[in-house]
């Protein structure tokens, strides 16, 4: 369980194709404080640390993650947003984030304002996720308040803080990210389908 607030920035060191899988090995900060079998939020992903050093830890990615996330895109020298389990006895700043993506979108605008940028991102709509506004979303791990609401698109405005310290400030137009939409919505849509 996660909270949607970045703790770090990764940046990709290595890629090792697997059969199906790929194991991935990230430089940061918080990667000499992880565990092996600790979970951490990767671009929004939840995914195990498989092997840890000082400077660097190492994850696998599965062919179901690489193929509903952007994680099979990474090259190296990305960027990617880490944040780590959170504690029970901690606030929750951001949302409770699951770390499991439903879909990806496409950043289709990005727009600089006054001391701000507002991003719009269009997903498909056949998998029945929803957006509100003023509701909660998370975009690469980012927990983010929904702007714009339509059917299938939605617009964030991201702060100086966050476009500062997240990997926000990597995506342009056409560029793919990871989606996780508000928990509660997904159950609240599912019992009214139901009834």
């Amino acid at each position: 369980m996660f909270t949607g607030i970045i703790e770090d920035l990764g940046i990709v060191t290595d890629l090792i194709p697997d059969k199906d899988n790929l194991h991935i090995t990230i430089r940061s900060n918080i990667s000499k404080e992880l565990k092996i079998d600790q979970s951490v939020s990767h671009n929004g992903v939840c995914l195990t640390v498989v092997n840890t050093n000082d400077e660097e830890h190492t994850i696998t990615a599965i062919k179901e993650t690489l193929e509903k996330s952007n994680i099979g895109d990474l090259k190296l020298n990305d960027v990617v947003n880490l944040e780590r389990a959170m504690k029970m006895n901690a606030r929750l700043d951001g949302h409770i984030v699951q770390g499991h993506v439903d879909q990806t979108a496409i950043c289709t605008g990005k727009k600089e304002l006054e001391g701000s940028w507002l991003y719009t991102f269009e997903y498909d709509q056949s998998q029945n996720n929803i957006t509100i506004e003023k509701g909660s979303v998370t975009v690469n791990g980012i927990s983010l308040t929904v702007v714009n609401s339509k059917s299938n698109e939605f617009s964030v405005a991201i702060i100086p803080f966050t476009y500062d310290n997240t990997n926000m400030n990597k995506i342009r137009k056409g560029d793919m990210v990871n989606l996780e939409f508000d928990v509660i919505g997904k159950y609240v849509k599912k019992l009214f389908s139901l009834s």
